[in-house]
């Protein structure tokens, strides 16, 4: 495990997981919840993020020209990730979508630099079910998007990875939940 990594594994473990008795955004019971945002909206957590992020990127080959997700979990995870790309030659477009349309203005799903026909990878924060990340997968292919990648910061192992693979889409973690709780 690289430093970066370990440091990451370390904050979240510190900030993120809480023991006890929860239901999840799924609807599961779990004596696990981990509050990825603690971590994600940190400073530390944002420099980690944004260049492990962009590694775990470049690992899969996906070349996209966007990263984006659900409000409100993947929006600092997606910032830091373009923001960090931003010294490239491509600098990675950020975008977060909407869980409902706007009920005023112009109505977008989707906020920010999206363009139609941009090669996305969807970032998540926590998959579980992977029902947020698919919502937001709907929302990008609706509005024109390629959906090249799934990328999430922890990966809880219960059945969201299999959900999005199934679906014929590839996804990648930086932490399995295994790996905090261990």
């Amino acid at each position: 495990m690289s430093n970066s990594l370990s440091t990451l594994k370390q904050l979240l473990t510190k900030n993120s997981v809480r023991r006890g008795s929860f239901i999840l955004a799924s609807g599961k019971s779990s004596s696990i919840y981990v509050d990825a945002r603690l971590t994600t909206m940190s400073p530390e957590g944002l420099v980690l993020i944004g260049s492990l992020g962009l590694e775990y990127i470049d690992a899969q080959k996906w070349d996209p020209d966007s990263v984006g997700g659900l409000t409100l979990g993947a929006d600092p995870i997606t910032m830091a990730i373009s923001y960090t790309s931003a010294g490239r030659l491509k600098p990675l477009r950020g975008f977060t979508v909407r869980k409902e349309p706007k009920a005023h203005g112009t109505g977008n799903l989707i906020e920010g630099p999206f363009r139609t026909g941009d090669r996305v990878v969807i970032i998540e924060d926590v998959i579980t079910t992977g029902k947020s990340a698919l919502q937001a997968v709907d929302s990008v292919e609706q509005s024109g998007g390629h959906i090249i990648g799934v990328l999430a910061v922890v990966d809880r192992e219960e059945g969201g990875r299999e959900a999005l693979q199934a679906r014929g889409y590839k996804v990648a973690s930086l932490i399995r939940i295994s790996e905090l709780t261990d």
